[in-house]
């Protein structure tokens, strides 16, 4: 692992940790320091997913979800959200499915999907932050689930054995992985035969090299990182995926988007 990966890895770990805290006590003034910062919800120095006006986007965060999502929840997960969209107009989840849910920070998607899957379903979600898994098993509790489970880990060497999950969610981190062939590589190998995932992620148009991109905003204000569309769906094919769409929902920063990704992990022989 190269130093620049261990930096950008610390960035991204620091920065979450410090909006955990912030959460855990409280300190709505100290979380607006670290959204104005760095974050995939708030403006970086020069853009952000957010756009560039200085001020929180209303299509990005815990305003993606409905106020009826937003109700089913603790007010720590709502506020801990620090995402770029809302996996689940895309997971279509069903009753006794597992759901995985990589960087799953302050844990809203995997609460609402564990009650989306049901008693006799399960959630997992996967975080490195100690930080951010302390707050989510405080929100576990304060929501009253028991189909939950938050893991530490990464998203590149998820701790779930081979085929265990039906999809795989995930908001506005892959973007933030040094590994991203990893990341995709783990997805498919998670997920059961037929299985499928449910992705939002910032993504960038096919013309915008990694140069152009990084010019619009920081690594760890999920900018820099971000892969292009057809990056996306190449490697979405090498690893295995079917069926794979990148669907373009709104700009984040010129020639970048927010945007839901969905593939699935065929059936063998089928």
């Amino acid at each position: 692992m190269t130093e620049q990966t261990n930096e950008l890895q610390e960035q991204v770990r620091s920065r979450y940790a410090a909006a955990a805290t912030a959460v855990t006590r409280g300190d709505r003034d100290a979380l607006a320091v670290v959204d104005a910062d760095q974050s995939c919800c708030a403006p970086s120095e020069n853009s952000s997913c957010c756009g560039g006006t200085g001020e929180v986007d209303d299509a990005f965060g815990a305003s993606l979800y409905s106020s009826d999502e937003q109700g089913e929840l603790p007010a720590e997960a709502v506020a801990a959200s620090l995402g770029c969209g809302n996996p689940m107009m895309v997971a279509e989840l069903h009753e006794g499915e597992k759901v995985l849910d990589l960087g799953s920070g302050g844990g809203i998607d995997v609460l609402l999907s564990a009650r989306r899957v049901g008693p006799t379903g399960h959630a997992y979600g996967v975080d490195m932050t100690d930080e951010m898994l302390e707050l989510a098993n405080a929100n576990k509790a304060r929501a009253g689930v028991t189909n939950v489970d938050f893991l530490k880990g990464t998203i590149e060497d998820v701790p779930l054995p081979d085929g265990s999950v039906d999809v795989v969610i995930s908001n506005c981190v892959i973007n933030l992985s040094t590994d991203k062939p990893a990341v995709l590589a783990e997805m498919f190998r998670v997920l059961a035969p037929g299985g499928r995932i449910g992705v939002s992620d910032v993504v960038a148009e096919d013309h915008l090299t990694p140069a152009d991109r990084a010019e619009r905003g920081s690594y760890v204000g999920c900018i820099a990182g971000a892969l292009s569309r057809s990056e996306y769906l190449d490697g979405l094919a090498a690893v295995g995926f079917a069926d794979a769409v990148v669907e373009f929902t709104h700009e984040a920063a010129p020639g970048m988007h927010s945007a839901l990704v969905r593939a699935v992990k065929p059936v063998q022989g089928a």
